[in-house]
């Protein structure tokens, strides 16, 4: 049976100078308030036939919202006596929503090997489900050894989380993906990984290249000063250099005087390593070297295009990412240098907090 929903205009305030109310339509259920004498609240839900449990520290912080949104109301004037019990009765409603467990979970992840297993093993840090203790770096659903909260893990291009994100209670998203799709990855991820990550972004060359003048000039460029320096003071957290002893941008084996008018071509996602190629053409044209960079918008083709000799290098996947591509296609692409790191997070969908989750 499905719950019926009920729905109340509710007065914020009014504002005498103006003869003007305040209403705001707000979805309600049948809430009743049940004071136990242990330091809990319970707050009876008609949803389902089931009694959701909610700590007095939550149900005072939801009932201190209502009391601030009754006090912004005055307007000069005082609330009225119906405003008040109005909103508490609004606040009620939502703190029985917020703390509800969900029957079931519904998260979207990427589906290429490694960083699935980056996503699914965020998701079991913060209490989603557990893995089995042999998953790896290789773990899938398939993977998911007790799921107590019956979660739905799926599987999605990496470039195409984001889109999902509205049908999906929670995406775990690349920080570069999250980044283009205009959310910030300190702020808006409900849950992030540390710095201390192993996944780290790094250039790339077909084998056999790496000492080429040009590419070891672009690498010297993207472990600059002047990045580290673009990073920090552009992506706060969301996107950190690894890079130990920067440089001045170049490199003192290289013979630039040499390289003066020579193109070095690298294939790219948008964000950030599009905006962080920008620096190093600057870097680069200082000493008459174009930097050609070419965008993608998804993980394979700036791996296939450096295989096949059309582009000099590529920037966009992390170590582990390419160890598997390689093994996978039959590439023979190799590192050139480590540049950064970019922490996965946890998005919130329909939901807007992990309190659905943690419970």
């Amino acid at each position: 049976m499905v719950p019926r929903k009920f729905y109340a205009f509710v007065l914020v305030g009014v504002c005498p100078l103006r003869t003007e109310a305040f209403f705001i339509l707000l979805p309600v259920q049948r809430v009743r308030i049940v004071p136990h004498r242990t330091k809990t609240f319970f707050v009876k839900v008609e949803r389902e036939n089931k009694m959701s449990k909610i700590t007095r520290r939550n149900f005072l912080k939801v009932s201190g919202v209502a009391a601030a949104a009754a006090a912004l109301t005055a307007c000069g004037g005082s609330s009225s006596t119906a405003s008040s019990t109005a909103s508490s009765a609004a606040a009620s409603s939502e703190a029985a929503s917020a703390v509800a467990k969900l029957d079931k979970v519904k998260v979207a992840v990427p589906n290429d090997t490694t960083n699935e297993a980056r996503a699914l093993t965020l998701l079991e840090k913060n209490g989603f489900f557990k893995l089995k203790a042999d998953a790896g770096l290789t773990a899938t659903a398939k993977d998911i050894e007790e799921n107590p909260l019956n979660v739905t893990v799926d599987e999605v291009e990496a470039a195409q989380v984001p889109n999902v994100l509205q049908d999906e209670d929670y995406a775990v998203i690349n920080s570069n993906y999250a980044i283009s799709a205009g959310l910030d990855p300190t702020t808006d991820a409900l849950a992030i990984e540390d710095g201390s990550s192993a996944y780290v972004n790094v250039l790339v060359c077909k084998d056999g290249n790496q000492e080429e003048p040009k590419i070891k000039a672009l690498a010297a460029a993207l472990q600059s000063q002047q990045v580290k320096d673009f990073m920090d003071k552009n992506y706060k957290g969301s996107v950190v250099s690894v890079v130990e002893n920067p440089t001045d941008g170049y490199d003192a084996s290289v013979d630039y005087d040499a390289l003066n008018g020579e193109t070095v071509s690298c294939a790219a996602t948008p964000a950030p390593h599009c905006e962080v190629l920008e620096v190093c053409k600057e870097i680069l044209a200082a000493k008459g070297i174009t930097l050609d960079i070419q965008e993608y918008d998804d993980y394979i083709i700036p791996n296939n295009v450096v295989e096949d000799g059309t582009v000099d290098t590529n920037y966009f996947q992390h170590q582990p990412y390419l160890d598997d591509f390689n093994t996978e296609h039959g590439t023979h692409l190799v590192t050139v240098a480590g540049i950064h790191v970019e922490p996965m997070g946890i998005y919130g969908g329909k939901q807007d907090s992990l309190a659905p989750i943690e419970g």
